[in-house]
């Protein structure tokens, strides 16, 4: 059931979590996901298993994308929502310059709040 409304929650997570990887926001990413979120998935040919707050410390300590002038785009493939569930697949391209991945995230909706509880990605 994808309703029109919720729909767009699940979907400003998804823009805030861009724009916070675009911008090096930190305050932004961290407020996307949940307290108890996980983050797996590969760069190249490395498995890491951890939780967001590696991946959002590396944002914070470089220079921001949009201030590098990256190509980084960012465009939704998939959604679904079920309940107080969704799931949503985002191909990023332009990440640091040239970097290229695919994400599968995972979110639930808590307190009338949507937060990511999960991101699964690999470098393509």
């Amino acid at each position: 059931m994808n309703d029109h409304a919720e729909t767009k929650a699940v979907l400003q997570v998804i823009r805030n979590y861009q724009e916070g990887t675009y911008q090096a926001d930190v305050e932004r990413l961290k407020g996307v996901f949940h307290e108890k979120a996980v983050m797996n998935g590969y760069l190249g040919a490395d498995a890491l298993l951890a939780d967001p707050s590696g991946f959002i410390a590396d944002i914070g300590s470089a220079p921001s994308m949009a201030s590098n002038g990256d190509p980084y785009q960012a465009e939704v493939e998939y959604i679904h929502i079920e309940g107080g569930v969704a799931s949503v697949t985002l191909s990023e391209t332009g990440f640091r310059g040239e970097g290229r991945l695919v994400d599968f995230f995972h979110l639930i909706k808590t307190d009338g709040q949507w937060r990511i509880i999960s991101k699964l990605f690999t470098t393509v």
